[in-house]
């Protein structure tokens, strides 16, 4: 896999934890402020998974996305 398709890939991985730190944060918030940091830390996840999907279609299109097989 081409280094840019392992830094898509590292991109949903971190995404992922955007998303995840984005719940725990919300159930476990206390206070209006760390409701407002976990929403915006949301949407940019989710803004950003968008874009990862785009570019990684790109780069089937194109013929570069090629998964290592185990």
């Amino acid at each position: 896999m081409k280094p840019c398709d392992q830094n898509i890939k590292a991109t949903f991985q971190l995404v992922e934890q955007m998303l995840h730190l984005a719940n725990k944060g919300d159930a476990e918030r206390e206070d209006v402020g760390c409701g407002i940091l976990y929403g915006v830390l949301r949407d940019a996840g989710y803004k950003i998974k968008k874009l990862a999907e785009k570019e990684k279609e790109a780069h089937i299109r194109k013929g570069w996305w090629k998964e290592k097989r185990p």
